[in-house]
């Protein structure tokens, strides 16, 4: 199904109760685009627990001033503001709005947020670099019209070890990780972990509270469950992580990581596909 929709993708789908887990290609290394400013939320919050940094002490953010479709929050606007760091954080995680993230990326760089990683015990996630970079692909260098030949770029140039020329799309440059390290991330999220339990509690309220479910949630949101997620697109990669919580007690973790052979920015049904094989395999694990 993946192959005939153009999608290649790392998939895991793990029971939190038992640990009884299900997958395509789990370990198969991404770049993670936005699924970062988890991590990046968790560390951020680890700090203010203990006391390196206020929560509520109020930053002058530049603004984005971006145009182009996509970016969402303070990357749109067009005066500076004052918001507390806290904000931050929601509109960081909540909205993925970049300028907010790097925002708390000046606070705590990218090797401080590995490095609570690996004090967490949490592996397999790599942080190298802040979002900008993120916004310095060719697709932003193209006209909205030609937006598509980067897309073709980002398809064709890659190589069959992950490297790549567009450095965001290089595993060994770009922020990067799976879906297995992402589960384990969820893991430490949702259950007992070195992790604190109000960092914990915090990011999955955050990680609730994500406005953009377009991609996993139609699938595994209802009266009946809960999905807290996170999501990352960048070029031809779309990914979410999340976790769905059931009213029967059951609760999975879900992460997937995909990249697309198609040359087009709205793939709908890329989207579409992705959640139904995301569901297939959680089906699986819950009826057995």
């Amino acid at each position: 199904m993946l192959d005939d929709g153009g999608l290649r993708g790392s998939f895991l789908v793990r029971d939190l109760r038992s640990g009884e887990e299900i997958g395509i290609e789990p370990d198969l290394e991404f770049p993670i685009a936005s699924l970062v400013k988890v991590p990046l939320a968790i560390a951020t919050l680890e700090r203010i627990r203990r006391g390196e940094l206020d929560g509520s002490e109020r930053i002058l953010v530049q603004p984005g001033r971006i145009t182009t479709p996509g970016p969402t929050g303070l990357s749109r606007f067009r005066h500076p503001a004052r918001i507390a760091v806290e904000d931050l954080l929601y509109l960081s995680t909540a909205v993925s709005d970049d300028t907010a993230a790097d925002a708390l990326f000046a606070l705590t760089p990218p090797a401080e947020v590995a490095a609570e990683l690996h004090r967490l015990g949490i592996r397999g996630i790599t942080v190298r670099h802040t979002i900008r970079a993120l916004n310095e692909t060719p697709a932003e260098r193209l006209d909205p019209t030609e937006a598509h030949l980067a897309h073709l770029l980002a398809i064709e140039a890659a190589t069959a070890g992950r490297g790549h020329p567009i450095p965001q799309l290089d595993v060994t440059r770009a922020n990067s990780g799976s879906a297995r390290a992402f589960t384990d991330l969820l893991r430490a999220l949702w259950t007992p972990s070195p992790l604190d339990p109000g960092t914990a509690g915090r990011v999955r309220a955050l990680m609730g509270d994500n406005v953009i479910r377009h991609r996993l949630a139609p699938d595994f949101g209802s009266d009946a469950a809960r999905w807290s997620s996170k999501t990352g697109t960048l070029l031809n990669l779309r990914h979410e992580a999340g976790v769905v919580e059931h009213a029967d007690g059951q609760v999975f973790a879900v992460a997937v990581l995909t990249e697309s052979r198609v040359p087009a920015i709205v793939q709908p049904g890329a989207e579409a596909l992705m959640a139904q094989v995301a569901r297939a395999l959680r089906d699986r694990l819950r009826h057995g």
